[in-house]
């Protein structure tokens, strides 16, 4: 007797779509492909997403729901600095939601809660509206910066083999001293983030 499949609900459809953009990028993510991966027709689909876009919104809403935004009471640079590396960790297991979350703004429910929480931490630790607003964008722009640096550097070749290490002194010296230094994104992540948090403090 063949296994029973689960029953076909939004969730479902929505995690299976991350799955695709995840591991093949958003262009590779259809409604024919999306039903394929779990065993439907395109049709079926529709009773849980009118349509890609709203299908795109969603999952945009799923990552968000993940990035880690500490309650009041916690204060607001433990508070940002838990954000900044739930939000990397997150963006970085779904860098398709990059430019696109640039590209939609905070709209729709989930995104909107979650910049009232964000503002909520700082204006209760005294930020004025301006500042608080400052700080938000500074951070969010330092993060999506460091993980789009990311991915593009585990997508880089090893070796292109297009120019010689005789053309390039300077590259040819940081490549060095990196490897001595042992250089390490997750160190520049947090150096970073220092600094922006030093230069936004309120006190």
């Amino acid at each position: 007797m063949a296994p029973t499949r689960p029953p076909l609900t939004r969730d479902r459809v929505i995690r299976a779509a991350l799955e695709i953009a995840d591991q093949h990028g958003l262009d590779a993510l259809t409604m024919r492909r999306l039903g394929s991966e779990l065993g439907v027709t395109a049709m079926s689909l529709y009773k849980h997403v009118p349509d890609k876009d709203a299908m795109v919104s969603a999952m945009l809403d799923h990552v968000i729901a993940q990035i880690d935004v500490p309650a009041e009471g916690v204060g607001w640079r433990e508070a940002m600095e838990r954000r900044a590396a739930s939000a990397r960790t997150v963006l970085g297991r779904h860098s398709w939601a990059l430019g696109l979350l640039e590209e939609r703004g905070v709209t729709g429910p989930v995104r909107l809660r979650y910049l009232d929480a964000v503002l909520g931490v700082l204006l209760t630790a005294g930020f004025s509206i301006e500042e608080a607003a400052h700080a938000f964008w500074l951070l969010d722009s330092f993060v999506y910066g460091h993980v789009l640096q990311e991915v593009g550097l585990r997508q880089q070749s090893d070796d292109d083999g297009q120019v010689g290490a005789d053309e390039l002194p300077h590259l040819t010296r940081l490549r060095d001293a990196m490897e001595r230094t042992r250089f390490s994104l997750d160190q520049e992540f947090d150096r970073g983030l220092r600094v922006i948090l030093d230069a936004i403090d309120p006190g």
